[in-house]
């Protein structure tokens, strides 16, 4: 479900009007999480850690009502959640693209993930499976530590779609620490670094409960 954003009484309005029809309107930002305790709580809890930090990060950005805006028909509109369409890995050297709709239940989440993942793994070829804008888009790069991310983008469709980036996990040992690098690319029409660091305050919080 989604509603439309009254732009006539929006406080972005003259911001979204200035960007939106920029040839490039995606702004991003690199960061750094701790993610010790995360770690150990899904190892304890039998979750791959990969799909835990994915469900926190979707946790996140479903808490911020701007990573929910998207543009249609050069209108802004909130869906009430958005899920996740990440890329996943295959034995074959290639990826295929996911969908996994956001629950706040995170046993339910995790069972669809895990279904969801062999899917892919097991397909060939780059297939689609969901079309809808209430999805966040991600990918995982788990070999680089990177310190910055730019996408290939059709510029013409998913404009307004958040693109979320995990790097390699390195860790420091004598604080017995864990570092993944995180980029986030959003629509600088529809929310500000301020939204964007509201974001990764949230994530680091979900990160650090024990």
């Amino acid at each position: 479900m989604k509603h439309e954003i009254d732009l006539s009484t929006w406080k972005r309005r003259e911001h979204f009007e200035n960007f939106k029809n920029f040839d490039e309107p995606l702004f991003g930002l690199t960061v750094r999480v701790e993610c010790s305790v995360a770690y150990k709580k899904a190892k304890e809890l039998g979750y791959p850690f990969s799909l835990f930090y994915l469900f926190l990060s979707m946790k996140a950005a479903n808490e911020i009502e701007e990573f929910r805006y998207r543009i249609e028909d050069d209108k802004v509109v909130c869906y009430d959640s958005v899920g996740a369409g990440p890329t996943i890995f295959r034995k074959d050297e290639t990826y295929g693209c996911g969908y996994m709709p956001y629950n706040e239940d995170i046993d339910t989440f995790m069972a669809q993930a895990k279904v969801e993942t062999e899917r892919v793994k097991d397909e060939k070829g780059l297939k689609f499976p969901y079309a809808g804008e209430d999805i966040l888009h991600y990918s995982t790069l788990p070999w680089a530590d990177f310190t910055s991310v730019n996408h290939a983008r059709n510029l013409s469709t998913g404009r307004s779609i958040p693109k979320i980036t995990f790097g390699k996990i390195t860790r420091v040992e004598e604080k017995a620490q864990m570092w993944m690098p995180v980029d986030i690319h959003v629509n600088h029409a529809l929310m500000d670094g301020f939204h964007v660091g509201k974001f990764i305050e949230k994530f680091q919080e979900l990160l650090n409960q024990e």
